[in-house]
């Protein structure tokens, strides 16, 4: 199932909420996650694969056209596909060009409103007949995702609807993508939390090196690539400090995914122009677009 919206409608927050564990990156940049990060969860006999997409909106780069394209196709391949709006924004212009795509869409929908803790009934009320006259909804769900109101209902209507079949993944598994993508992807994240704005949008994070050690730990190094001088100058910070903030705090949370003692190696190099070499969207498990 494909939760899909707007950016920054709280998607990676709900499915980390769905799942019970992190498994997507949340931070305040738009446009954080950046192709389909599947979750696993088990509610009673059925085991779902939740998949947290790009945000949709109108692209303007290459990469943007790449991650809204990612975004589409996970929907299009779902069983169901569940639409989350921030409740307090309403409806918004991306929200209508999403409105139009969902209505070509035939996997059951469900709309989901989220942050309705911050928003009075009677205006959740009104949205949610608004949305529902503007698209065919088999169900509404009114959730918080950050204090996980409403969580377990929604988890129970997506358990009561997956196809009938065996389980994709063991039991105890809680993200479909390899770990040293998720690594990269919590170091990506501390990137943007602690530089959200000074580090131009355009900054990757990639593990180089994953190696098991023999008492048990983990060799992890990893190589942020930025477009410019100047920004491998603002990760670093002065003496090397804001490099290492954000190297304890990934490898913090990296150990605590993997359950294993980490120890992480960052690593600044500047690839100009990355944002249009095939391979790192290949790297990233993206679909390099040609215009």
């Amino acid at each position: 199932m494909a939760l899909i919206g707007a950016p920054n409608v709280g998607k990676s927050t709900l499915v980390n909420a769905l799942v019970g564990s992190k498994v997507s990156i949340v931070t305040p940049k738009v446009q954080t996650t950046r192709t389909l990060v599947r979750g696993i969860a088990v509610e009673g006999p059925a085991q779902l694969v939740l998949v947290d997409t790009p945000g949709i909106f109108a692209p303007r780069r290459r990469l943007d056209r790449a991650m809204v394209g990612s975004a589409w196709s996970g929907a299009q391949d779902a069983d169901i596909v569940a639409l989350l709006l921030d409740s307090r924004r309403g409806i918004e212009h991306d929200d209508d060009m999403i409105l139009r795509g969902v209505a070509d869409i035939r996997a059951a929908r469900a709309l989901v409103l989220n942050k309705v803790d911050l928003v009075a009934k009677p205006a959740l009320l009104a949205l949610a007949q608004t949305l529902n006259e503007r698209a065919a909804f088999a169900a509404t769900f009114m959730v918080s995702a950050l204090a996980g109101d409403g969580v377990a209902d929604l988890k129970s209507w997506f358990a009561a609807r997956v196809p009938a079949g065996p389980w994709l993944y063991p039991e105890d598994q809680i993200a479909a993508a390899p770990l040293r993508h998720l690594a990269a992807e919590i170091t990506r994240e501390k990137l943007f939390l602690r530089l959200h704005q000074e580090l131009p949008y355009q900054s990757t994070v990639e593990t180089e090196v994953w190696k098991e050690l023999k008492d048990g730990s983990v060799r992890i190094e990893q190589t942020i690539y930025v477009e410019r001088e100047s920004q491998r100058k603002i990760v670093l910070g002065k003496g090397g400090q804001t490099i290492r903030a954000i190297g304890a705090a990934a490898r913090a949370d990296i150990a605590a995914a993997i359950e294993q003692p980490v120890h992480l190696f960052l690593f600044v190099k500047v690839r100009e122009g990355w944002g249009d070499d095939p391979e790192r969207y290949r790297e990233m498990g993206l679909e390099f677009p040609k215009e």
